[in-house]
C-alpha cells in the first residue's frame, strides 16, 4: 500500500469499525492520523464509541451506519464504505448533516467475478458434494462422473457493469457463449464485448444453460429477479447470485429449485446474520440443490489490498481539502438559476464582501469556486445562486476597489456542481476582458 506523510497536517481521528488490511491503519498513522480500530462495534456500541472519541472519519465495510451513529459525532465529516454498495449507510441522515459518504467501487470486482465462476464450475461438477462424500470415506465416481461441461454452453449475465464484464471475460475463456441483459447495454457495447444482447431478463435466461446476477441494489432493483425470470429459465439450469440477496425474490427462487430442478450457487441471501460468525437460520440452506458460500465475494487478499489503497486515497484527498473521490451524496445538479463571475484581487476580505452582498439580497449560494492565477495577485470566483442578481447587486459588487470585473448570466436549467468541472469556464474568464 502506498504511504504518504503529512507532517504539517493536524492529527485527525479516524475510527475503523471493520476488518481491513493491517496496512491501512499503519498508513493512516503515517499520514498523521490518530486511528482507533474496533471490529466488534455495531449498533449501540458503535454509537457510543463515536460519541466518545468524536472522529472526523469513520471507515466501515459491512457494519451499518444508520441515523443514530451518523448523529452521534459532532465532528464527523466523512464516512467511507470500504466496498462498493452503500445500502448499509443512511444517506438521508448524512445529507441532512452535511457528512460526505464515499465508497470504493470496482476494487473487489475481480474477487466477486472469480467467486461467480467458482460457483458456476461447482454447479456443473458438484465439487462440494464430491468433497463431502470423500470426507465420509465414500467413493462414488458413478454419480459424480456425470456433468454437462461448460464449453459451448450459454451463460446469461444479468447486469453488465464492471463485475459482469469480468465474469463475461472469464466465461468466454472457458468457451461459453454469452447473452447479456442490462438497461445500459446497447447493441454497440454488446458487439464490442462479443456477446448477444437481450431486451429483457426473461429473454436472456430463456436461452441460457446458466444465469449469473450482477445487479446493484437500488430501490428500483429490489426484488427485480422474480417469478417471471425463474419461470423463463430452462429446467435443470444453473442460477448464481453474488450481488445482493434483496435483488432476488427468494420465494420464487425456492419454487424454481423445487419444480424445475434448478441448481443454485448463492453467496448472498434474503436474510443474513449481522455478525461474521453465528447461526444461519434460513431454510434455503436445507435444499440439496443449493450450494452456498458465506457472503465472501469480496473477501480476498487482492481485493482487500485494493480497497485499502482506495480508502487511503479518499482520506488523503480529505486531508488535503481536495474533492472527495467517489463521493455518492453530493448533488450532481443544483437549483441554481444564475452564475456570477467575479475577477478580483487576491486579497483578504473580497469574497466575504461579495457573499455579504448576496446574503443581503437574499440570493442563496448553491455552489462556488475560486481560482487563483499564477503569481497570486488575482483570482476569479464563479458563484452559482438561486435568483437573478439585480443591477443594484452587480453595482455594489463592482464598487469594491478590489474587484476588476463582474457579470451575471442565467443558467440553462439546473446546473452541474462545480467541483473541478469548469474547464470551459476557466478558459473563458482567463481570456482578455473576461
Amino acid at each position: 500500500l502506498a504511504v504518504c506523510c503529512f507532517s504539517l497536517i493536524a492529527r485527525m481521528k479516524v475510527l475503523i469499525a471493520d476488518k481491513l488490511s493491517p496496512q491501512v491503519k499503519l498508513s493512516l498513522e503515517q499520514m498523521g492520523c490518530t486511528v482507533v480500530t474496533d471490529v466488534s462495534l455495531k449498533d449501540d456500541t458503535l454509537t457510543e464509541k463515536i460519541r466518545e472519541i468524536d472522529p472526523e472519519v469513520v471507515i466501515v465495510r459491512s457494519t451499518k451506519m444508520l441515523a443514530p451513529q451518523v448523529e452521534a459525532g459532532n465532528g464527523l465529516q466523512l464516512i467511507i464504505r470500504a466496498g462498493a454498495g452503500v445500502n448499509t449507510i443512511d444517506l438521508k441522515a448524512c445529507c441532512a448533516s452535511g457528512i460526505y459518504v464515499a465508497n470504493c467501487p470496482g476494487k473487489n470486482a475481480a474477487a466477486v467475478a472469480e467467486l461467480a465462476i467458482g460457483h458456476l464450475i461447482n454447479l456443473d461438477r458438484r465439487l462440494a458434494d464430491n468433497v463431502a462424500m470423500l470426507r465420509q470415506h465414500k467413493w462414488d465416481k458413478k454419480t459424480f462422473g456425470v456433468a454437462k461441461g461448460l464449453r459451448g454452453r450459454t451463460l446469461a449475465v444479468l447486469g453488465t457493469g464492471q463485475i459482469g464484464r469480468l465474469v463475461i471475460e472469464r466465461a468466454q475463456a472457458l468457451g461459453m457463449k454469452i447473452i447479456g441483459w442490462d438497461i445500459i447495454l446497447t447493441p454497440e457495447l454488446a458487439a464490442n464485448m462479443g456477446i448477444e444482447r437481450a431486451d429483457t431478463a426473461e429473454e436472456a435466461v430463456a436461452k441460457a444453460d446458466a444465469v449469473t446476477v450482477h445487479i446493484p441494489l437500488l430501490p428500483v432493483t429490489k426484488g427485480l429477479i422474480g417469478a417471471s425470470v425463474f419461470n423463463a429459465m430452462k429446467p435443470n439450469s444453473f442460477f448464481i447470485n453474488t450481488s445482493r440477496g434483496e435483488i432476488i425474490d427468494q420465494g420464487a427462487l425456492v419454487d424454481a429449485i423445487k419444480t424445475k430442478n434448478i441448481r443454485a450457487g448463492l453467496d448472498v441471501y434474503a436474510k443474513e446474520p449481522a455478525a461474521a460468525q453465528g447461526t444461519f437460520e434460513d431454510p434455503i440452506a436445507d435444499l440439496p440443490n443449493v450450494y452456498g458460500t458465506h457472503h465472501i465475494g469480496a473477501s480476498t487478499e487482492e481485493a482487500e489490498e485494493a480497497v485499502g489503497e482506495e480508502t487511503l486515497r479518499i482520506v488523503e484527498a480529505f486531508l488535503k481539502k481536495r474533492a472527495i473521490p467517489n463521493c455518492v451524496n453530493v448533488a450532481e445538479k443544483t437549483e441554481a438559476t444564475h452564475a456570477l463571475v467575479v475577477r478580483h484581487k487576491d486579497t483578504v476580505g473580497v469574497l466575504a464582501t461579495i457573499l455579504h452582498t448576496l446574503s443581503e439580497a437574499k440570493l442563496n449560494v448553491e455552489d462556488m469556486n475560486n481560482l487563483v492565477f499564477t503569481g497570486s495577485e488575482a483570482a476569479c470566483a464563479r458563484i452559482s445562486v438561486i435568483g437573478e442578481p439585480t443591477p443594484q447587486v452587480i453595482k455594489r459588487i463592482r464598487e469594491n476597489p478590489n474587484v476588476f470585473f463582474v457579470s451575471a448570466s442565467p443558467m440553462q436549467g439546473k446546473t452541474a456542481c462545480l467541483d473541478g468541472r469548469m474547464k470551459d469556464e476557466v478558459a473563458r474568464v482567463r481570456a482578455p476582458d473576461g
